[in-house]
């Protein structure tokens, strides 16, 4: 795996499910917002507070990208097999924590998965992860489906 590679194709990911909402025409400020889920996001996914003041597209790259340096280390911690699975596996997995949080990962069946390295089923239990606000999602049934894909 080239971590460099990975992080791309991670962040890549994560831009095109999260997108950059809620942008001033103004000056291209990003305001917070309530993502599907019912939390105060900003930028691209980052939880904040209701008060987080604007961003710009760069402050929000950094923001993303320091967030999946941080899951990728958790994931490290709790699937160190990853570090011999493919730049897409882990950047689908970096995705996947990115939207759902380290704690979902680490208590899930994908993890177990994972660790297995049985991927034919990770790639199953993956698209079990389709719903927010206790409503099944179309966003998240298709970033499941490319994660799946990546996998």
């Amino acid at each position: 795996m080239n971590t460099n590679a990975t992080f791309k194709l991670a962040s890549e990911l994560c831009k095109q499910f999260e997108g950059f909402h809620r942008v001033r025409k103004s000056d291209g400020f990003a305001l917070p917002y309530i993502c599907p889920a019912g939390y105060w996001t900003i930028g691209y996914g980052t939880l904040c507070s209701k008060s987080h003041p604007p961003i710009h597209k760069g402050e929000a790259e950094l923001y993303l990208y320091r967030h999946l340096a941080k899951d990728f280390t958790e994931l490290l911690k709790y699937s160190p097999t990853i570090v011999n699975a493919t730049n897409g596996q882990v950047a689908a997995l970096l995705s996947f924590v990115y939207n759902l949080g380290i704690s979902r990962y680490r208590s899930s069946t994908l993890r177990r998965r994972v660790n297995e390295g049985d991927w034919e089923s990770a790639k199953k239990e993956l698209q079990k992860w389709v719903y927010g606000g206790g409503k099944k999602l179309p966003g998240l049934v298709a970033r499941r489906k490319v994660e799946s894909r990546m996998m």
